[in-house]
């Protein structure tokens, strides 16, 4: 295959959201990535330029890639599917294009024609789109469209997919739809009107499907795969089940084996073979592992869990090679709050504990009682980010004697401490907008040696990803030092990276981000060894 022609995979969505597009796209990744340079991009319609200063309650995590990008969360079922290392100019926002065309039209580039929805935008869509097809040098180029076909929001993206087929070809371009199937229990048989209906949608607009999926709880019969392809205009055979399942991962093991591996080739003249033999049997073990255990996760976020999304998806990997299964009992840091009499009873009976990344005072000390509580009862523990912060004021305040220790974080939000632990990274001083001004993207760590973390990564030097603003603070490093702390890692202006207790089972933090690099095939080495500190927890508990 030339490589300066990649062939195009357009995944859209129909009837209703959450269907799992960004799992359809990972999982078509999956299946092609053995032998194809595989690039994903998705669209989405919203107006922010990125997802960074978005609610996670409202939009989930915030994934953030190497090179400082703050992405939409499917980025993160990419990378951990497809095995690549994506970057920012992979993720189309509106927000984005339209700020570049209202500074193209500024600067005159427009030479004073009239600007519009078409050509202009779209001309911008397709010419990212190309973009990264020039500098990236794929074989086949997986295009994720947010959203739901009707959505005003990603019309622009719908058309710009049509005038790439119409420009490239139809051998060029093929067009997945996933869509929902339901079943209501009244009736008890599934229906294709909502699929007729969306299918008709996109042909309207110029879109005809070469896949169609059918989300449902049970596989497609034969009658309603016959049913959809009469009325879709499509192969009976191009009709699969996207049935549910009980992991993700076993998503490309499905489509592989309802035939859509076959059907690529077919439709784009394209060779591949999956290989998926490691992949299958670490699918088996989520799926029937010989021991289990639960783990707290202590947030403020926890009535989405999404907002935890690759948190939970690094318990599953590090399970999985230690054949079990993780569950997760998730605490609310603010309710924690109002229960200091009930913590006994919150976490009777886990296994761990996880404080993972999050901002701001809400919640905070609910977090703080959780730290403590861990480190007091020999629990396992696990901080990442704002939990490496918050374990520092902790032990601060409990161990060496500083009782009103805190972040300088809380100072926009009128709390003051004598004792700042925890201080504002000398980068961020003179910075006064919030998007994209973090400490971002993956930085190099340097592990000092006769540590837990060393023992973990096997490495003096790691290369890993952050999103911060804070860090522990140089002058109180003696005094936490002296009261039994140790500092792990560091980064490479001296920043401390990570903080260990070595009298405790395991009781470790990072200001990095592990779970972002963790993969099914590649646990992240933290999240293995806490998994592994767990289930030894467990037996001894026994």
């Amino acid at each position: 295959m030339k490589k300066n022609k990649p062939k195009f995979i357009v995944v859209t969505g129909g009837v209703i959201s959450g269907l799992g597009k960004g799992i359809t796209t990972s999982s078509i990744g999956r299946l092609l990535r053995d032998d194809l340079k595989v690039i994903p991009i998705k669209c989405d319609g919203y107006l922010n330029t990125d997802p960074g200063t978005m609610n996670p309650l409202e939009h989930g995590e915030v994934f953030v890639l190497d090179d400082g990008g703050e992405v939409d969360m499917d980025f993160g079922h990419y990378e951990r599917f497809i095995g690549i290392r994506a970057r920012k100019e992979w993720n189309l926002t509106m927000g984005r294009i339209f700020q570049s065309i209202i500074e193209k039209e500024r600067k005159g580039v427009f030479l004073g024609k009239t600007v519009q929805h078409i050509p202009h935008v779209t001309n911008e869509i397709k010419g990212r789109i190309l973009e990264v097809c020039e500098a990236e040098k794929p074989d086949v180029v997986l295009i994720e469209i947010g959203g739901t076909v009707g959505d005003m929001e990603n019309e622009l993206y719908i058309e710009s997919a049509r005038q790439l087929r119409q420009e490239l070809g139809s051998d060029m371009v093929s067009f997945v739809h996933l869509t929902y199937i339901p079943a209501p229990s009244s009736l008890g048989e599934q229906k294709t009107k909502p699929t007729q209906q969306s299918v008709k949608l996109l042909n309207e607009r110029g879109i005809f499907p070469s896949i169609i999926i059918g989300r449902s709880e049970q596989f497609l019969t034969e009658k309603v795969k016959n049913k959809i392809a009469l009325f879709c205009n499509i192969e009976e055979e191009a009709v699969i089940s996207g049935v549910d399942v009980k992991t993700v991962y076993e998503n490309p093991i499905l489509y592989d084996s309802e035939g859509i591996t076959d059907l690529i080739k077919k439709k784009l003249g394209i060779k591949f073979k999956p290989k998926l033999d490691l992949w299958i049997e670490l699918v088996e073990r989520i799926k029937k592992p010989s021991r289990e255990l639960e783990i707290a996760i202590a947030g403020k976020y926890t009535a989405l869990r999404d907002a935890y999304a690759s948190l939970v998806e690094a318990l599953t990997h590090a399970g999985a090679h230690l054949d079990c299964r993780v569950n997760i009992r998730w605490v609310d840091t603010v309710e924690l709050e109002k229960k200091k009499k009930e913590i006994n009873k919150v976490f009777e009976g886990v296994s761990g504990l996880i404080v993972p990344g999050g901002f701001g005072a809400r919640g905070s000390e609910g977090k703080i009682m959780a730290i403590n509580y861990a480190r007091v009862n020999k629990l396992p523990f696990l901080g990442i980010c704002y939990g490496l912060q918050l374990a520092v004021v902790e032990f601060a305040r409990n161990e060496c004697g500083l009782e009103l220790a805190n972040t300088t974080e809380l100072e926009s939000e009128g709390i003051t401490t004598p004792y700042p632990v925890i201080c504002l990274l000398e980068s961020q001083k003179s910075v006064k907008n919030k998007g994209g001004t973090m400490r971002l993207g993956a930085q190099f760590v340097r592990i000092f040696p006769g540590t837990k973390l060393r023992e973990l990564y096997k490495k003096r030097v790691i290369r890993e990803r952050f999103r911060h603003r804070y860090e522990v603070n140089p002058e109180f490093m003696p005094t936490l030092e002296k009261h039994g702390m140790r500092f792990s890692a560091e980064g490479e202006s001296g920043i401390v990276q990570a903080i260990e207790i070595p009298d405790h089972p395991f009781f470790l933090a990072s200001q990095f981000h592990p779970e972002f690099l963790s993969s099914l095939e590649h646990p992240a080495p933290l999240f293995y060894g806490f998994v592994a500190a767990c289930i030894e927890h467990k037996k001894q508990k026994k």
